[in-house]
């Protein structure tokens, strides 16, 4: 089974309230795009009003705009949040339950890279930080359109009734991370193919590993260890995977959409089976309102957190 991305696609960024965009004619892709703060599920901009708008996210008036954009946070870095209403990142160092999005029905424009050479240091600068630039071309780049779903009504629902979202775990898998939010937390409950059958890959997380703790800030981790039941491609299977994960950076990242103020966080996925273990790590650069704008995911049994051969390398776009 291909989690190679396991560590690193646990959460999308606050974008488009409603789901991919049905037009062929966009004004926007993200929430960001809009001065209102919302992109509708029909690629247009929601009006600036104070009322409700898909599913009660509450839009701001144009003052509350103009004066959220005031100051050093850039104007595309404003989106929606999860109970409605704008969050704007206001740069404290930390980034709270508030300031991610984990609902299901958002999407995004990835660019992404598989096998290709990437600089995870980044530059070293005088106070401590790091600037990252991660917006160029990398060799065979492609967008792919990235949402969050729901779980209810899927064939694998009855076994993941707490689940909050699904999503796709690799751009080179078709496999489904079962995420489900907490107060503190972002747990994967399981892994699923997109359809049952004789060949379905349905397996579950006991306890349900922590992809993600919250709040953040520099120096924070958290790790669990997860027991693995279920099949895999129809077969049975047992084995066992421990996450690691710490905020060990951060500083300014640059990805094709714009530059974000980040913490990094490296995790490092140990998986058993067997006799067999595999240790992959991956590097996740958390926005404050967006989640992560960027991963980097490495090549199996890497053993350096700080690498440049990237196994998949994902990076927001317009």
């Amino acid at each position: 089974m291909d989690h190679r991305s396991i560590a690193v696609a646990f959460v999308l960024v606050a974008l488009t309230v409603g789901g991919a965009c049905s037009s062929t004619t966009t004004e926007c892709s993200v929430g960001a795009d809009c001065a209102s703060g919302v992109c509708e599920s029909n690629g247009k901009c929601a009006p600036l009003s104070t009322t409700n708008h898909d599913g009660g996210v509450t839009v701001q008036s144009d003052a509350q705009v103009q004066e959220a954009q005031a100051g050093d946070a850039p104007e595309q870095e404003t989106g929606t949040g999860d109970e409605g209403g704008i969050c704007t990142p206001n740069h404290d160092g930390t980034i709270t339950r508030d300031e991610v999005p984990m609902i299901a029905g958002l999407h995004a424009n990835f660019v992404i890279a598989e096998n290709v050479t990437v600089d995870s240091a980044g530059t070293m600068n005088p106070d401590g930080s790091r600037s990252w630039d991660l917006s160029g071309m990398l060799s065979g780049d492609h967008t792919v359109v990235t949402t969050t779903d729901a779980p209810q009504g899927q064939w694998f629902s009855p076994k993941f009734t707490t689940a909050t979202y699904t999503t796709k775990l690799s751009d080179t898998s078709t496999l489904l991370g079962i995420f489900q939010a907490t107060g503190q937390s972002l747990l994967l409950q399981g892994v699923v193919s997109p359809t049952g059958g004789t060949q379905q890959t349905e397996v579950s997380y006991m306890p349900a590993a922590e992809t993600l703790g919250l709040p953040m800030s520099m120096g924070s981790s958290w790790s669990s260890t997860s027991t693995i039941t279920g099949t895999d491609t129809g077969v049975q299977v047992l084995y066992t995977e421990k996450y690691a994960s710490t905020v060990d950076a951060h500083g300014t990242l640059e990805v094709p959409y714009g530059t974000f103020d980040v913490l990094r966080v490296q995790t490092t996925l140990t998986r058993t089976v067997g006799a067999v273990v595999t240790v992959t790590q991956s590097l996740a650069f958390i926005a404050e309102c967006f989640g992560p704008v960027a991963t980097l995911t490495s090549q199996s049994n890497e053993t350096q957190t700080e690498f440049t051969n990237a196994a998949e390398a994902q990076r927001l776009s317009p």
